[in-house]
């Protein structure tokens, strides 16, 4: 049976546990239309009550792009200079935690905190990349 996109998945990074979420938003007009598509991956510490929230923002804008599906896929998020991740997949979520971490996020801190995901990217994608191509291939 396939997972629900809305439920929530777990991620364990570093001795801390995780459920995150990727949702897909647009700012409606005035005339019915909407504009500024943005994908907001959010993590949240567990158990419930250890931290607050982390939530990381990707708005569309000159240079980057925050597809909303066909025909690029859902949760793919990337700029003009090659980079990019897939939302979706645990680890382009662990490689964005990691940036964030860096840039001193602490997962404790009670209070949410939301990062521009733009700024995360580059090292992301980076780390993404290495990872993949350093992965075992074929039976172990």
């Amino acid at each position: 049976m396939p997972r629900h996109p809305k439920k929530p998945r777990r991620l364990v990074a570093d001795g801390h546990v995780y459920l995150w979420t990727l949702r897909h938003h647009h700012r409606p007009l005035q005339d019915g239309r909407s504009t500024e598509c943005r994908e907001i991956l959010t993590l949240y510490p567990q158990p419930t009550g250890t931290g607050g929230p982390l939530h990381i923002v990707f708005t569309e804008g000159p240079g980057r792009y925050v597809p909303g599906g066909f025909p690029t896929g859902s949760g793919d998020v990337g700029d003009v200079r090659g980079n990019s991740l897939n939302l979706h997949e645990p680890g382009a979520v662990r490689a964005l935690l990691d940036a964030a971490v860096t840039r001193g996020w602490q997962p404790q801190e009670p209070l949410g905190a939301e990062i521009d995901g733009w700024c995360l990217l580059v090292v992301a994608a980076a780390a993404r990349t290495r990872n993949t191509l350093n992965r075992p291939v074929g039976p172990q």
